[in-house]
């Protein structure tokens, strides 16, 4: 009695002989996407640019102030 290994071990796996249960029925509902409104969008980004340019302003203009604020501390 001779072992060959694991490659040489055969199982054999039968398929079912029912290939209709195996298939997926045709959908006759059309899949249709929702639209969107482009003004909704529209707001959306205003809201955004507008928290944005609000951020940049302010550290712009806390640069500004600290360097006056360093400007009239050295001339003195």
């Amino acid at each position: 009695m001779t072992t060959k290994g694991f490659t040489e071990t055969n199982a054999n796996i039968e398929t079912p002989n029912d290939v209709g249960a195996t298939e997926k029925p045709l959908k006759n509902n059309r899949i249709t996407s929702n639209r969107v409104d482009i003004n909704v969008l529209k707001s959306k980004l205003q809201e955004t640019e507008s928290k944005e340019f609000k951020k940049n302003l302010y550290i712009l203009s806390s640069l500004i102030l600290a360097l006056g604020a360093l400007g009239v501390y050295l001339s003195l």
